[in-house]
């Protein structure tokens, strides 16, 4: 049966490879984020799931060396595959997803979408959330899933599939379906979240807490055995009939039980070190002599040059161990690296060098190991002999080129005005990078800019009458203006600046006389001032606005007529009349937001030396754009974000006003997440608009009626841009998920996972 298996999937991976066959792509240098539970198939170790830190998916058919980004309309927690048949992948997040084709395409089978389940996006992270009559539903999310073979082991389908679900303050419910997922049942509860679930015989055994839990068929609930300290990381394999079982607790001891959990050994891996911990750890589920574990900050001889983060291996059940990959002040010595390293050597720090988040070793083959970090996803095929890294393939010009594994955060998409091939992407984490070939490779662009301000370009500004002059919005505090970033921190407490490049972005001078250290989120050039003394506007969140007069040599605070105390100064917008708009974000969050946590918008008409507040409209608190209509200045349209509700957000969307913001009507509140809308300016009434409901639109007719965008497969997007290139083209900024190159009416033929197949609740 398992060799029938192996013979069938090259089929099934080319197959997998035409009906991909979609018009949208990722573009840019890759990577940029984290990646967690890589999880292998048993059948065949190319094929690789795994998922990010913010909303997407990714799987593999070829060793890493190229990736497909789904989404499962949020964020999502562990995966299994069935070991019986290899095109069956299962994902959980506030569902249970089945995948029957390897990845290409995803249902949801728990709760059944039959069973009046309806999906609910709450929140300022517009949070995947589902509710549902199916008694058997307890909610939350899944942390563990397991299937168990049929009775012989060579059934045609598995005989259980067992699911547990965590939600906060409550117990674990663990779920089971006997049918294949039609049905299921409430099956056994646990007092902790589940961190694993295997089987042994006819029970199932899971690790919960600080013990190890046999549960019988009929549910009963038996403790194994206990070590003390909660579990943080574990892993199963099974040896002569029996279940090993890996697992690191919170005290950072190693655990070892060769009997299901009814007796455990605590060893400290022999690696002479002196410091560290340990975070990570994996094994090979048919070879469980053989595991891998992750070590932070462990000296390994005497002097700072000797502490490092890395991995070792034991091939004797934990006797001893070796380690295999190793990074101090600069990357490992077996690591084909990419981009990331190439940037940690030019900042000559080490703070890039994370220890491994999570390890994933093949089911039959001990020696393909997968490990992931904050900005990496790299793995061996050789057992740890040597490593590469999986998000990047260098182009032939030095720049990099993305494998599809994109974690990153973008703001914009922008184009040289004197060479529309020299491209910009401005994002989060990783800092601004450059193309020089229409965005076929990507490179670093952020040298001069000083190491407090690197993290993350928020927006570019370039003069059009001069070359290669242009100015930047950098901030060393990304995912501006989430709250999860001001929640506990005053934004006076943030770094960041304009600087200014005068050879096209390859070079960078700080350009903040007058500037408080605050993160700038936006800058605006005025292209009527005169060349060579530009007048510019920079938004600085938590001080308001800033003006110069002479091309950013110095500053000028301009918040005359701004009531915030603190004001989160976050887009500014030019009009055709000479006035300026200014979005003030919304620093309150949760329900019941009150007023004085409100965003605000206001109107300068005398280039910024007043403002005056414009009216939201009715209920809006969360502003996050402002556009004009180019043929006319009194046509505005804003973006907001909804407040949180129970069942659903409320007041967010798009609203249009046409008189100036006297007055405003709702034009779009299907989304209530909405970052911003894009007017194409060759043909003004077609509007486009995204955000943080898993989907994009466009209308072409001025708002009236709007069509959603098929093709994009991501939940959180942030904007669309215009290529400058290829008008039948569209770039989507996204929050995490890289940048998205498509055609502007999207791609009817390209499959999207993201898909809602419950309703969605809606205000």
């Amino acid at each position: 049966m398992a060799a029938v298996a192996m013979l069938l999937l090259p089929a099934a991976v080319a197959n997998f490879a035409q009906t991909q066959a979609n018009s949208w792509k990722v573009v840019g240098p890759g990577g940029g984020g984290t990646t967690i539970s890589p999880t292998i198939s048993p059948h065949d170790s190319r094929l690789v799931v795994e998922r990010c830190d913010m909303s997407g998916g990714y799987v593999t058919h070829d060793n890493g060396l190229s990736w497909h980004m789904f989404n499962l309309r949020g964020g999502m927690g562990t995966f299994a595959f069935d070991p019986i048949d290899p095109k069956v992948i299962y994902a959980g997040n506030a569902a249970l997803w089945r995948s029957n084709d390897s990845g290409q395409s995803w249902s949801m089978i728990f709760p059944s979408p039959a069973h009046g389940t309806v999906e609910h996006q709450l929140g300022d992270h517009s949070d995947y959330a589902l509710t549902s009559q199916d008694p058997a539903y307890p909610g939350g999310g899944v942390s563990a899933i397991v299937i168990k073979n049929g009775k012989d082991g060579q059934s045609a389908k598995a005989e259980y599939l067992y699911v547990a679900f965590e939600q906060r303050g409550q117990p674990a419910v663990i779920v089971r379906s006997a049918d294949d997922g039609i049905t299921w049942s409430r099956f056994a509860s646990l007092p902790q979240r589940v961190l694993l679930l295997t089987t042994q015989g006819s029970d199932l055994v899971a690790i919960s807490g600080s013990s190890a839990y046999r549960i019988a068929p009929d549910g009963k609930v038996t403790e194994q055995g206990g070590i003390g300290s909660e579990f943080k990381s574990a892993s199963a394999g099974r040896f002569a009939g029996e279940v090993w079982i890996y697992a690191i607790s919170k005290d950072d001891l190693v655990h070892l039980t060769k009997d299901a959990g009814l007796h455990w050994q605590t060893f400290t891996p022999a690696l002479q070190q002196t410091s560290g911990s340990f975070g990570a750890i994996a094994t090979s589920v048919q070879h469980p002599e053989t595991a891998y574990i992750g070590f932070k900050s462990l000296r390994l001889g005497a002097g700072d040059e000797n502490l490092f983060n890395g991995i070792a291996k034991t091939t004797d059940g934990g006797q001893t161990w070796k380690v295999v990959f190793k990074e101090a002040t600069h990357s490992a010595d077996n690591l084909e690296g990419t981009w990331v390293e190439q940037r940690a050597a030019q900042k000559n720090q080490n703070i890039w060098f994370d220890s491994p988040y999570s390890l994933g070793v093949a089911p039959a083959s001990p020696d393909v190991v997968y490990a992931t970090d904050l900005f990496r996803t790299y793995r061996t095929l050789d057992g740890g002999a040597t490593w590469q890294e999986m998000n990047s393939r260098k182009a032939g010009d030095g720049g990099w080129i993305s494998r599809g594994l994109d974690v990153t955060t973008s703001y914009g998409m922008q184009f040289d005005p004197f060479d529309s091939r020299h491209m910009f992407i401005d994002n989060t984490d990783i800092g601004l990078f450059a193309s020089t070939n229409g965005g076929e490779s990507w490179h670093g662009s952020t040298e001069g800019i000083p190491d407090a301000w690197r993290n993350t370009t928020y927006w570019l500004a370039f003069d059009p009458s001069q070359r290669g002059l242009m100015w930047g919005a950098f901030s060393g505090t990304h995912d501006l203006p989430r709250p999860k970033m001001w929640r506990q921190h005053s934004p006076k407490s943030f770094a960041g600046g304009v600087a200014v490049s005068t050879d096209g972005g390859r070079h960078w001078q700080p350009s903040n006389a007058g500037l408080p250290q605050d993160s700038v989120t936006h800058i605006l050039l005025d292209p009527s001032s005169p060349v060579g003394s530009r007048t510019l506007y920079a938004c600085s969140f938590g001080s308001g606005v800033y003006k110069s007069t002479d091309g950013g040599k110095h500053w000028v605070q301009k918040n005359d007529g701004i009531a915030e105390e603190e004001p989160f100064a976050w887009r500014i917008t030019a009009s055709q009349d000479g006035s300026l708009y200014l979005v003030v974000a919304r620093r309150s969050e949760g329900k019941g937001q009150q007023l004085a946590g409100a965003g605000a918008l206001y109107r300068s008409t005398d280039h910024g030396e007043h403002w005056q507040a414009v009216a939201l409209p009715a209920g809006v608190t969360g502003p996050t754009g402002l556009e004009i209509d180019p043929r006319n200045p009194e046509h505005l349209y804003l973006t907001a974000w909804g407040e949180e509700g129970d069942e659903t957000d409320h007041n967010g969307g798009v609203y249009v006003s046409n008189d100036r913001g006297k007055t405003w009507k709702a034009l779009f509140t299907e989304s209530q997440h909405v970052y911003d809308l894009t007017v194409d300016t060759r043909h003004p009434d077609t509007l486009y608009i995204t955000g943080f409901d898993a989907a994009a639109y466009r209308s072409t007719d001025a708002g009236a009626h709007w069509t959603r965008i098929p093709g994009f497969d991501f939940k959180w997007a942030h904007r669309i841009f215009l290529d400058t290139n290829d008008p039948a083209q569209i770039y989507i900024t996204t929050f995490g998920g890289g940048v998205w190159h498509g055609p502007v009416e999207g791609d009817s033929n390209g499959h999207e996972a993201v898909v809602s197949p419950v309703p969605v609740a809606h205000p």
